[in-house]
């Protein structure tokens, strides 16, 4: 295969997600509920994938991966893998923040974009976006955190698009506390998605801005700070 071509990786909650993406189509996604199981699910399922595209690992040209925050085993797994292809292919690696990929789905639309991913106890971590000056792009304006949810309402002055992991409580509590500022993504959108990594590591990709394989890192939720009013 002579076009350049992605694999993505996104192991950072029960739900997973891998990707092949060549700068103009996705040319195959698999993205499943994995229930915590994704050490024996993950290299069988980039196997078929491959297998189903009629390609081999050795048509991948470069690897991006989701790094956290998340899940503590779930982010290793993803990341693991995505060093071992790196290391033993020389290819370059490209490890992208999993609540920026969350926003990254959202840049179409106008409102700034909060981005959760549930952090457990009754808290989640959450980055908050507004549009960058350059067009389709997001700017991060507040550190990743972990916080309650009446937190993150407490931070929001504005209309603003939710997005990540929403559960109907989630939902009931931000609607209370900030009434019509307060808009979803619908589910179909909420689900995070591999290719939205390839889409976000392509520019590197292209531009060889890798991440160095011996010191690319998760980002764990108990190394963040808690967020206002946490």
């Amino acid at each position: 295969m002579t076009t350049p071509l992605l694999l993505a990786l996104d192991t950072c909650t029960d739900l997973a997600s891998i990707a092949l993406y060549d700068g103009e189509q996705v040319l195959s996604e698999m993205t499943w509920h994995s229930n915590r199981r994704h050490t024996v699910e993950l290299l069988p399922q980039v196997v078929a994938m491959l297998t189903q595209a009629g390609l081999t690992a050795a048509d991948v040209r470069g690897v991006a991966v989701a790094i956290g925050p998340g899940s503590f085993t779930g982010t290793r797994v993803a990341l693991a893998l995505a060093k071992g292809m790196a290391t033993a292919n020389d290819l370059p690696l490209f490890g992208i923040a999993t609540l920026d990929a969350i926003a990254y789905a959202h840049h179409a639309q106008a409102w700034p974009v909060t981005a959760l991913v549930q952090a457990g106890r009754g808290r989640v971590c959450w980055g908050h976006y507004i549009q960058a000056a350059r067009p389709g792009a997001w700017q991060q304006v507040s550190p990743f955190a972990i916080s309650s949810i009446e937190a993150v309402a407490a931070a929001i002055h504005a209309p603003t698009l939710f997005a990540g992991d929403l559960l109907a409580s989630t939902r009931a509590v931000l609607t209370a506390h900030l009434g019509a500022h307060a808009h979803f993504a619908s589910p179909a959108l909420t689900v995070r998605r591999a290719s939205l990594l390839a889409e976000l590591a392509w520019p590197r990709f292209l531009a060889g801005a890798t991440d160095d394989i011996t010191t690319l890192a998760p980002i764990y939720l108990h190394d963040l700070p808690a967020g206002p009013g946490a």
